[in-house]
């Protein structure tokens, strides 16, 4: 967070000095899903920051090239977690069953909706 929100000078300072080589691509980050799920989570519940803009500066990160997802999935989840009023969660289940093939089984209709 505090690299994306530079809200703490040294966690700030601490987190560039890891991620600079990282966006350049002379190191490598690994971000699984759950990460980004826990940011979407304190982004927007503890920080107050807007869904767009959550998911625009994650995307920004996601971009960097030495980061790596588990799939293109996260990637198309943020998208729809920013451009749909969906829980990211939910926007991650949609976009890995429709990366997949798979078919979603819910009660909650507005997710089957999502992941056609």
């Amino acid at each position: 967070m505090s690299l994306l929100l530079a809200d703490e000078r040294a966690h700030f300072e601490r987190a560039r000095a890891f991620f600079e080589p990282v966006r350049e691509g002379g190191e490598s980050a690994y971000i699984p899903s759950a990460v980004i799920a826990e940011c979407i989570y304190v982004f927007t519940r503890v920080y107050g920051v807007k869904r767009e803009e959550a998911a625009t500066k994650l995307l920004a990160l996601l971009d960097y090239r030495g980061v790596t997802v588990e799939s293109p999935a996260v990637r198309q989840a943020l998208a729809l977690f920013r451009d749909r009023k969906v829980d990211f969660v939910d926007a991650l289940v949609a976009a890995t069953a429709r990366e997949r093939g798979w078919r979603v089984f819910s009660f909650d209709r507005d997710l089957e909706k999502l992941a056609k």
